[in-house]
C-alpha cells in the first residue's frame, strides 16, 4: 500500500470523481467497484498489468462504453455519458495510442478535422492562426503547421494530437500510452507537453506501462489490478510497493531483478533464480 508520509490533498477543483464503477461484458467483469478522483492541475497515472482494466476504464470515461453500474461526477455534477460526443461536450478529451492522424493532411487539417470553424466554408486563415496558438501554448516544436503529418517525428505527432484535444477547451485530458515507441528525446518532449497541459490547470489521466515516465510527471499513481483498485501511490513510492500492487505479489521476477541490481556484490548462490 502507499507509504505513510503525510500528503497534502490536491488543491485544484475536483474535476472527475468515480465511485464503485463496474463494467461487465457477458460473464466477464472488466471493472469492479472502481473509484478514481482527478483534480484540476493534476496528473494521475493509471497503471496496471495487461488485462487490469485500464483500457476499459478509459473507454468508459470517453463515452465508448456505458458503465454497468456506479456513479460519475464531473465538476460536482452527476453525469451520464451516452456516447463519445457527450464526453467531448462535457469537457473530456481522449488521445488514444494510435493518435488517429491523417498522414497525407497537414497539421492544421488534422487539428480541425471534423471540427472546422465553419462547416459551410473553410476559413483557412483563422484555422491556421488558432493552430499556431494551440501549439504555442504547448511550446511545441513544429516547423510549420502546413507540414504534412507524414513528415513529422513521433513526438511531433503526439504534440499535434494533444493540441487537437485542446481545441474544444476540455477540463480533463486522457492520454493512452503517450510515450510508447518513442525515442529518448521524443519522450522528453512529450513529458514536457504533459507538464504544460497540467500547468494550464487541466486534469490529466495518463495511462502508461513505463514507470520511469510515470514517475517523471505524475502527481499520483492509481493502480488497477484485475479490474479493481489496488492502491494510490506517489512518484517517490518504492519500486517494491508499485510492483507488488501491480502484480499482486512481492516475490516476482521484476522485484527479484530489482533486488539483484541493488546487491551487486552478491554471489550467484545468494541470488534467487
Amino acid at each position: 500500500m502507499a507509504d505513510a508520509v503525510e500528503r497534502k490533498p490536491p488543491s485544484g477543483e475536483l474535476v472527475l470523481s468515480l465511485r464503485k464503477v463496474c463494467k461487465v461484458f457477458g460473464a466477464v467483469s472488466a471493472l469492479t467497484d472502481v473509484d478514481l478522483d482527478v483534480h484540476a492541475g493534476e496528473v494521475v497515472a493509471l497503471v496496471g498489468d495487461n488485462g487490469a482494466g485500464k483500457s476499459t476504464l478509459v473507454k468508459v470515461l470517453a463515452g465508448v462504453h456505458a458503465p454497468t453500474s456506479g456513479t460519475m461526477t464531473f465538476r460536482g455534477k452527476p453525469v451520464t455519458l451516452a456516447g463519445p460526443n457527450d464526453a467531448l461536450a462535457l469537457g473530456i478529451a481522449t488521445v488514444f495510442q494510435d493518435l488517429a492522424l491523417c498522414e497525407n493532411l497537414d497539421v492544421v487539417a488534422n487539428i480541425f478535422l471534423g471540427e472546422e470553424l465553419n462547416p459551410y466554408a473553410l476559413d483557412e486563415v483563422a484555422m491556421e492562426i488558432r493552430s499556431w496558438k494551440l501549439l504555442n501554448e504547448l511550446s511545441a516544436r513544429i516547423p510549420s503547421v502546413r507540414e504534412p503529418i507524414a513528415s513529422l517525428s513521433g513526438g511531433q505527432r503526439q504534440t499535434v494530437a494533444i493540441a487537437r484535444s485542446l481545441l474544444l477547451d476540455p477540463k480533463l485530458i486522457m492520454l493512452d500510452e503517450p510515450t510508447a515507441a518513442l525515442g529518448v528525446a521524443q519522450t522528453a518532449e512529450v513529458l514536457n507537453l504533459i507538464e504544460r497541459v497540467r500547468d494550464k490547470g487541466l486534469g490529466v489521466i495518463m495511462i502508461s506501462h513505463n514507470m520511469e515516465d510515470v514517475r517523471a510527471v505524475a502527481d499520483r499513481i492509481a493502480v488497477l489490478r484485475l479490474g479493481r483498485n489496488n492502491g494510490i501511490f506517489y512518484p517517490d513510492s518504492s519500486n517494491q510497493e508499485l510492483v507488488s500492487a501491480i502484480t499482486g505479489a512481492s516475490d516476482n521476477a521484476v522485484s527479484r531483478r530489482h533486488e539483484r541490481r541493488q546487491t551487486p556484490h552478491g554471489t550467484e548462490a545468494e541470488m534467487r533464480p
